[in-house]
């Protein structure tokens, strides 16, 4: 029985000093003093002592009892000297930060530039406080056009501006370099309207391509081989006449609802089509602003809303969902 005591308290010694936590130690104290416990086990063998033994085993026993107990307190204080700090355990597992992603706008952005840069266009970038004359006069767009209504632009003054679009850019690219011109301008612009379709600032990336010998046929192409490779080359693609003050002709360009595959649904209001872009010629009235000869060259412009295309692209319903900064949204394109 006493090498069972002394075996018994060496066991315990061990077990104790491993003990990291207070689970760990009430884990130990049921092991050892519970009602069927290591202890406990030991002790209903006195019986079986001779009657003289009982006595000094029965004060080895106790003693042993009263030694594990204290030693429990006296680990449960080092404990919390150790491993709390300010009511913080910090001997629980950590939480790792959270990995960081690209924003979903700036990475179709990113897809979209891509593009462009492999058919031989070069980004430019240009300010977003304008002039009135770089925002719309330079554009062919005179004071009595309604995109120059209050409701619709933010003014700092009577000729400051945040822009609109970034065709600003393209008019300062032609106004500073000259020809040939074949840029994109990608960038945030601002303009007075909030739903569930339109926010007050969005993305755009307009193109440009102006040199000699530049033909519909150009704008055509460049656009079927971006709106091929961004949604698949078994899109339907088609022009429709439309009207834009800088361009002449000017055409909208739909694609095939990728919703219902052209059926019909609410999405493309049952047409099948949906409205992707704006483009067109350069109208000649505009190259009278940068100095340029419109009898010698030709081009075309485009212009695109980066959240509206990555709207169709991921079948997402309101636009409010990309800034509104909720991680379960966000997460889905880390």
């Amino acid at each position: 029985m006493d090498k069972q005591l002394e075996a018994l308290q060496k066991a315990f010694d061990e077990d104790i000093a491993q003990a990291r936590s207070e689970k760990e130690l009430d884990q130990l104290k049921v092991r050892y003093l519970g009602r069927k416990g290591e202890l406990t086990s030991i002790l209903r063998q006195m019986g079986s002592l001779d009657p003289k033994e009982r006595p000094r085993i029965g004060g080895l026993s106790n003693k042993l009892k009263v030694y594990m107990e204290n030693a429990f307190d006296l680990r449960v204080k080092d404990l919390e000297k150790t491993h709390v700090v300010k009511g913080v355990d910090v001997s629980l597992p950590g939480r790792m930060p959270g990995k960081g992603g690209v924003h979903i706008v700036n990475q179709v952005l990113s897809e979209i530039e891509d593009i462009f840069i492999n058919l031989g266009f070069r980004i430019v970038a240009g300010p977003e406080i304008e002039d009135d004359y770089h925002n719309f006069e330079a554009l062919n767009i005179p004071a009595h056009h309604p995109a120059r209504d209050m409701q619709d632009t933010f003014y700092f003054s009577e000729d400051v501006l945040l822009r609109t679009h970034t065709s600003p850019v393209q008019i300062r690219v032609m106004e500073s370099e000259g020809l040939p011109v074949r840029i994109i301008a990608p960038g945030k612009v601002y303009r007075c309207d909030s739903d569930v379709s339109h926010i007050p600032m969005f993305h755009q990336v307009e193109g440009l391509w102006v040199e000699e010998g530049i033909t519909f046929a150009h704008l055509k192409g460049v656009l079927y081989s971006f709106l091929h490779t961004f949604f698949g080359p078994d899109v339907p693609i088609r022009f429709r006449a439309s009207f834009f003050p800088f361009t002449e002709p000017s055409a909208e360009v739909d694609i095939g609802c990728i919703i219902c595959k052209g059926r019909g649904c609410r999405v493309c209001g049952n047409t099948g089509w949906i409205e992707i872009l704006g483009s067109g010629m350069v109208d000649p009235a505009v190259y009278g602003f940068v100095d340029i000869d419109p009898e010698s060259v030709t081009g075309f412009a485009f212009g695109l809303g980066v959240e509206r295309v990555a709207m169709l692209k991921y079948c997402i319903d309101d636009i409010r969902l990309f800034f509104e900064n909720d991680l379960r949204f966000l997460n889905q394109f880390s």
